[in-house]
């Protein structure tokens, strides 16, 4: 009885005088919109239905047609009317489909949607404003008056179109193919949400994209960066390592990757993506620099001081290659003479001292070859005046003290 009672209603139910007011006041030759507008604003609190959310949802979609049409007239159309207009009726009508869903039982004792005609009538207006792209010019619109956030949702709602539970039939979703123009409007719904800080929607658009073909670098490195903002460890270094495999000839990913092991202490395995580097570029003196600072903490001397030679053969002028070479040698050195501060027996001492200033010795000439490359880098300053210390070569002390002076 209860069941038949609320069909019963439901059907004989007269439209909220309300509606009807709104009804009229957007389908006049001079519609008032804004009147129509609080007119179903206290309809909504009246009977709160899908019906009323669906006239709700007329009044932005009039104003559309209104603008559209002035513009075939020749009057320049308010893309700003247009897009909030468009928004709202948008967003009205997912609540009219989502009442007009809820389940009631008909005569039968069956489930049915409360208005199984509405879904229709809604998806056949939301396919026009998709073809139409009425939501696509409204983000345009706020993304050049720098309002990303607007752009954002704008475009997402653009894009969610084909999406929504109202679209999923197989003739509808003929007429939105998930073509390139689709793809471009998903990648730039995901910029937007970048530029609003909207860092889990960018996010989850990005993962969406990441495996396609449009912009398929720059749609991999802004989702790394994202994983970065939100602190991920995990995603990012993942993000890379798909990367490198992806787009071998990108050194952008595996530069980063590089720098992620180098900063968080993991040297070792920053050298062997650094090998991989140099296999696939051999010819960037730079890898071979960070590689050879790399092998020289690691305690693989020899193979520093071939890192370095590799550097400056392919960059002649590289003033820290060469500096790297004499640092090889001076931090050698040092650990002779801490070496030799254990050692009791004086001849014993003795020789450790001198073969410690050899190696010193053998710092000197690549320090001076890198002072003269780079003649105001400090550091190649300070080391060549205690070295010059160190041998009694006083002139050329004062010299470097005097410069020190200068810088």
């Amino acid at each position: 009885m209860a069941a038949l009672v609320l069909i019963s209603a439901g059907c004989m139910a007269q439209k909220n005088p309300l509606v009807k007011k709104a009804k009229s006041l957007i389908n006049s030759e001079t519609p008032d919109f804004g009147a129509a507008r609080a007119a179903i604003a206290e309809a909504l609190e009246q009977e709160p239905t899908a019906e009323t959310y669906y006239w709700a949802g007329m009044i932005g979609y009039q104003e559309v047609t209104r603008q559209n049409y002035n513009q075939l007239m020749g009057q320049a159309a308010d893309v700003a009317v247009t897009g909030a207009a468009a928004s709202e009726s948008y967003e009205y009508w997912l609540k009219a489909d989502e009442l007009a869903q809820v389940p009631v039982l008909n005569k039968k004792g069956e489930e049915v949607p409360t208005d199984p005609k509405m879904r229709a009538k809604l998806a056949k207006m939301m396919l026009e404003y998709y073809k139409n792209q009425e939501l696509v010019k409204y983000g345009v619109h706020l993304n050049e008056s720098r309002d990303f956030l607007g752009a954002f949702k704008a475009f997402k709602m653009h894009i969610d179109i084909p999406e929504l539970p109202m679209m999923q039939n197989e003739k509808l979703q003929k007429e939105m193919p998930r073509d390139t123009i689709y793809i471009q409007y998903k990648y730039y719904a995901g910029i937007f949400a970048i530029q609003a800080e909207m860092h889990d929607d960018a996010i989850a658009i990005l993962e969406q994209l990441k495996d396609g073909d449009y912009e398929a670098v720059s749609t991999n490195q802004f989702l790394y960066q994202e994983y970065v903002t939100k602190k991920d460890t995990a995603k990012f270094v993942e993000t890379l390592q798909n990367a490198i495999v992806r787009f071998p000839s990108e050194p952008w990913f595996l530069q980063n990757l590089i720098n992620y092991y180098i900063y968080s202490g993991q040297e070792k395995t920053a050298i062997d993506y650094l090998a991989q580097a140099i296999e696939r570029e051999p010819n960037v003196a730079q890898y071979h620099l960070i590689k050879g600072n790399l092998d020289e903490n690691q305690g693989n001397y020899d193979a520093a001081l071939t890192d370095f030679d590799n550097a400056l053969r392919l960059d002649p002028t590289m003033a820290d290659a060469m500096a790297g070479k004499g640092r090889v040698y001076y931090n050698q050195a040092v650990k002779l003479n801490e070496a030799a501060a254990s050692i009791q027996d004086n001849k014993e001492y003795k020789q450790a001292l001198d073969e410690m200033n050899e190696v010193f010795r053998k710092s000197l000439p690549f320090f001076e070859k890198a002072h003269e490359m780079a003649p105001e880098e400090r550091n190649y300053i300070q080391t060549l005046k205690g070295l010059y210390y160190r041998f009694g070569m006083e002139d050329k002390e004062n010299e470097m003290k005097e410069l020190l002076e200068k810088l």
